[in-house]
């Protein structure tokens, strides 16, 4: 669920990249998304 919000979020351009990154590192440090989720949306990110 939070992996398709954060997605949402990035393919719609409404985020800042570096907060975006900073909360994707605790999201992923907290086990609330998985690396493979951390990774596939730092590559949507571009």
């Amino acid at each position: 669920m939070l992996f398709d919000l954060v997605k949402t979020m990035i393919t719609r351009g409404t985020y800042v990249k570096e907060d975006m990154l900073k909360k994707m590192d605790v999201f992923l440090l907290n086990n609330r998304i998985t690396e493979t989720e951390y990774n596939d949306l730092v590559t949507l990110m571009g």
